[in-house]
């Protein structure tokens, strides 16, 4: 509220303002910059419902997002109408969103034919092994020479597979040429830009290199991937850079404003830190956790798990840049899991005290693998677990082990980065949603043994979304050049532990690691409905019918005698 204030006071000063639409996985936002100051000057949140109607199913529905962006629209409008800022001093908007979470909808009516299928979904499992086995030598890397990613649960093009194979509405409208595919931006900046009545289904580069269809070095679908996963090419969006201006506003207060930046959240959020440097990083701590390293113009394949994406194209003309991606499935969602499902907290902000009271998870680690192992494993049978249990654990500590999985799964991850860069990193720039926690921050600081900054301004992902619309060409409000960039204040965050304890903590981590692995498969199991033989097992067959000989003579034995 003091920032509000802050800007109502200066309001006289203000220049141009670029808002930015974040959709995420839990909630949805709109923010408004100043184009000059990159001052956050006014926002409004949504929360989304997510559903889960089987076992590892996490669906959205698209049209309570579309809504949620327009709630968020107006209701930031009207703030700053009362702080007396003129909105038609907006002069773009950009898009950041969840990537991979895959929508298909029908163009003529505008309806969306099933719900979103939210990037953690892992119902297309067994897609997944029937392709990996049907590759040479059952490889699940088989296309990350085009695409830099595994054969996964997490991407799109699996989820589309499936919608076509299990929905029948959409293998209707794919037959009668009805269909449209896009993840969440395609979807918003169709239905913003005017729907059925001439909408542009567009996508950028940073959200088409997280499809499986997208090749990262021609930066364009690949008519052999979608030959692979036997997906049209006519139902993809077509492909645009980071920045340019993709099409206007139709309806609501900025009616007329263009939309012209477009970046997936983890590539937004990497802009927002200013990582515009081969080497620079940055980590987000959202629903998932996502360390992403710029590596510059060319692409470059991890050997240790990590993923090649398409980092940001800011312009038509300009050159894509590539980062090491570092993926993992859950983060803040295990707050999200201790709140909603085991009850130990009631909000969000209670975990931080109830870790802190003490201090320790007394040997107590949790592995939260809900989706399956993301990076640096890509192992889908893996599931969650808790171990190192005794009768003195309890909530705190479960707590504390929690914020812990978060730290170490990072340390993972950059261990994975400095192996495949060669280069080590000297700090960890950090951002997203859990950064409010410090002893989540400290924790981190002593995990990875050197030094976690956070900026003062927290909302980095909108702020990369908001600087790519204001940079584009036509609108040219924001400049990218780096003399021209606001320094960020932040925070610094020291390990205070001995580099022996964070090894020896981080040990136990891996072990516990090695716990969760393949637990759970499609292949079948004996599930008790069979009868199953002793002598399925040799040695007890053999120890049964040598007791039983044993018997029988020790009985002709005993009669002899008698």
């Amino acid at each position: 509220m003091n920032g509000i204030m802050a800007a109502s006071s200066n309001r006289i000063m203000l220049g141009p303002l670029v808002a930015a639409i974040d959709q995420g996985t839990s909630s949805t936002r709109f923010l408004v910059f100043n184009a000059k100051t990159a001052e956050l000057l006014s926002h409004h949140q949504v929360e989304i419902k997510q559903s889960f109607p089987k076992e590892g199913w996490v669906e959205e529905d698209p049209k309570e997002i579309l809504q949620s962006v327009y709630e968020c629209m107006e209701r930031t409008c009207e703030k700053l109408t009362q702080l007396n800022i003129d909105i038609s001093n907006i002069k773009a908007i950009g898009v950041t969103n969840q990537r991979e979470t895959t929508i298909v909808w029908d163009k003529e009516t505008g309806e969306p034919l099933y719900n979103a299928i939210v990037w953690l979904d892992l119902r297309t499992q067994s897609t997944v092994e029937r392709l990996i086995n049907k590759t040479p030598g059952r490889n699940k890397n088989h296309l990350k020479h085009k695409t830099g990613l595994p054969i996964s649960t997490y991407f799109s093009a699996v989820k589309l597979r499936w919608l076509m194979d299990n929905v029948e509405k959409i293998h209707e409208a794919m037959l009668s040429h009805k269909a449209m595919f896009g993840t969440i931006d395609s979807w918003l900046i169709w239905c913003l830009t005017g729907g059925k009545k001439g909408g542009v289904h567009c996508t950028d580069v940073t959200n088409a290199s997280r499809t499986m269809l997208f090749n990262i070095h021609t930066m364009d679908w690949d008519p052999e991937l979608c030959t692979y996963f036997d997906i049209p090419m006519e139902i993809l969006p077509k492909v645009r850079s980071s920045s340019e201006i993709y099409g206007l506003m139709k309806s609501g207060p900025l009616t007329g404003v263009p939309i012209s930046g477009c970046l997936g959240d983890q590539s937004a959020a990497l802009v927002g830190q200013m990582c515009f440097k081969d080497g620079q990083a940055k980590n987000t701590y959202g629903t998932g956790c996502f360390l992403l390293k710029n590596v510059g113009t060319k692409p470059l394949m991890s050997d240790h798990g990590l993923l090649t994406t398409v980092a940001y194209k800011l312009g038509r003309d300009k050159p894509a840049y590539y980062a090491l991606e570092g993926s993992v499935a859950i983060a803040g969602a295990v707050v999200r899991w201790l709140k909603d499902n085991l009850g130990i907290i009631q909000t969000s902000s209670e975990l931080e005290k109830l870790a802190a009271d003490v201090g320790t998870s007394y040997g107590c680690y949790f592995v939260p693998a809900f989706s399956g192992l993301y990076a640096p494993y890509w192992e889908p049978s893996a599931r969650g677990i808790i171990c190192g249990l005794t009768q003195f654990t309890n909530k705190s500590h479960l707590a504390f082990a929690a914020l812990e999985a978060v730290c170490f799964q990072t340390r993972e991850i950059l261990d994975a980065m400095n192996l495949d860069s060669g280069i080590h990193l000297a700090q960890l720039q950090v951002d997203g949603g859990m950064t409010s926690n410090r002893l989540l921050m400290q924790l981190q600081a002593d995990i990875l043994c050197i030094p976690v900054v956070k900026p003062s301004m927290p909302e980095t992902t909108a702020l990369g979304a908001a600087m790519a619309a204001g940079a584009a060409e036509g609108v040219s409000v924001w400049s990218l050049n780096p003399e021209d960039l606001t320094e960020v204040t932040s925070e610094k965050f020291e390990p205070q532990i001995n580099p022996e304890e964070s090894e020896l903590r981080y040990a136990r981590w891996k072990k516990a690691v090695q716990r969760a692995m393949n637990w759970e498969t499609t292949e079948p199991v004996n599930n008790g409905n069979e009868e199953t033989s002793i002598f399925s097992s040799i040695p007890l067959g053999f120890y049964i019918l040598g007791s039983m000989f044993m018997l029988i003579g020790a009985k002709y034995i005993a009669a002899g005698l008698k």
